[in-house]
């Protein structure tokens, strides 16, 4: 059973969101979305690593939150509601360096306030790299 609110929604449906964002930035793309999950993919870059060579936490921290609250925006009837983050969290379990990289997330929780999303970040060879738990309120929009 599909968790999304616009039961229609496939990857078409998605190429907009982001556009002049840090989405578009990072050339970060909608790879797949399933019943309970969303994909987002990510080619390292000269933009996304950090002094050392390896990918940027920062980059990391960017796929999770994104897919997690596009994800979100998608559980939602956005005529009246909208998301924001409230809490990332982000655990490096080892470096990356080049390749494509995937961030899967899965909703832990579908509240009526808050939700809650465990992204798990891959790398090429699918080893996990990061595991990430993301926050969101949805909140009502004020209608005048």
């Amino acid at each position: 059973m599909s968790i999304w609110f616009q039961k229609n929604i496939d990857l078409d449906g998605l190429a907009d969101i982001g556009k002049n964002t840090m989405t578009e930035f990072l050339h970060l793309k909608w790879e797949a979305i399933g019943d309970d999950f969303l994909k987002l993919s990510m080619e390292i870059s000269d933009k996304t690593r950090q002094p050392y060579g390896f990918l940027h936490g920062g980059a990391s921290c960017v796929m999770a939150e994104t897919v997690g609250s596009v994800a979100s925006a998608l559980v939602i009837d956005r005529d009246n509601y909208y998301c924001v983050g409230l809490e990332i969290n982000a655990n490096h379990l080892r470096s990356v360096s080049e390749g494509k990289v995937t961030a899967v997330a899965k909703p832990l929780h579908l509240g009526r306030s808050t939700h809650v999303w465990d992204i798990k970040i891959f790398d090429e060879k699918e080893k996990l790299f990061c595991v990430s738990r993301l926050t969101v309120a949805v909140l009502p929009i004020k209608k005048a």
